[in-house]
């Protein structure tokens, strides 16, 4: 048994997939991916606050220097 990843392009097949379910050719899986996530969100808490505080400032120092 093989399991594939299948993004759905035009909602229409969604009908044609559990149909194919019912006559137990597959099972549908469903699990959606997040569309937009954003980075902020994604990569809060992720570093030590020491490490963060320091690339805001050379970020910040070289936003002056240009």
């Amino acid at each position: 048994m093989e399991t594939l990843l299948i993004q759905v392009t035009n909602r229409k097949v969604l009908g044609l997939l559990h149909e194919l379910e019912e006559l137990n050719l597959i099972k549908v899986l469903e699990k959606s991916v997040p569309e937009h996530e954003k980075l902020s969100e994604k990569y809060a808490g992720k570093l030590p606050s020491k490490v963060a505080e320091e690339l805001q400032n050379y970020v910040k120092q070289s936003w002056e220097e240009s």
